[in-house]
C-alpha cells in the first residue's frame, strides 16, 4: 500500500515534468531495479535482459546528456 501511495504522491507532484531529463533518469533507474527483481528469478528470460540492457544504455546517455548540460551551466 505504501509504494502506491507514494507513487501516486510522486505522479501529481512531477505532472508538468515528466519531460525532463531528471524525470526520466529516475523512471528508467526505477525499470532497472524492476527487472533486476526479475531476473533474478527468471535467469533465462533472454527478451527482459535485451530490455534491461536498452534501458541501461538509455540512462547512461541521459546521464551523460545532464552531465555535459549542469557543466556549460557553471
Amino acid at each position: 500500500m505504501s509504494k502506491i501511495k507514494f507513487s501516486v504522491i510522486y505522479q501529481e507532484k512531477n505532472k508538468e515534468n515528466r519531460g525532463s531529463v531528471e524525470f526520466q533518469v529516475l523512471s528508467f533507474t526505477k525499470k532497472i531495479q524492476r527487472l533486476t527483481l526479475h531476473l533474478e528469478l527468471h535467469k533465462k528470460d533472454y527478451l527482459s535482459k535485451r530490455g534491461l540492457r536498452k534501458i541501461l544504455g538509455k540512462r547512461q546517455r541521459l546521464l551523460v546528456y545532464l552531465s555535459k548540460k549542469k557543466e556549460s551551466r557553471l
